[in-house]
């Protein structure tokens, strides 16, 4: 096996297909290095969401004039809050 190219931080340079085998070292440098990027590609995801999430809450206002619409969007407000 070669041994992987290395930027500053010693982190592998991954190819642009790689993908995990059985038949390297557990945890190589390579294997580092798919999974941190595939972690920060997760996190970033996740925190999109929920940037996402606050800005559909703050847009809404609870001013509304009838009762029931104004239940029927808390309740939705409440949904969006639990499922993220």
């Amino acid at each position: 096996m070669t041994t992987p190219k290395t930027k500053n931080a010693g982190k592998a340079l991954l190819p642009p297909d790689y993908k995990p085998s059985e038949d390297e070292d557990y945890m190589s440098p390579y294997q580092l290095e798919y999974f941190r990027q595939k972690l920060m590609a997760w996190k970033n995801e996740i925190l999109e969401g929920a940037e996402n999430t606050i800005d559909n809450l703050q847009e809404e206002g609870l001013a509304k004039p009838d009762i029931s619409d104004r239940a029927s969007m808390e309740a939705d407000h409440a949904l969006e809050l639990r499922t993220r």
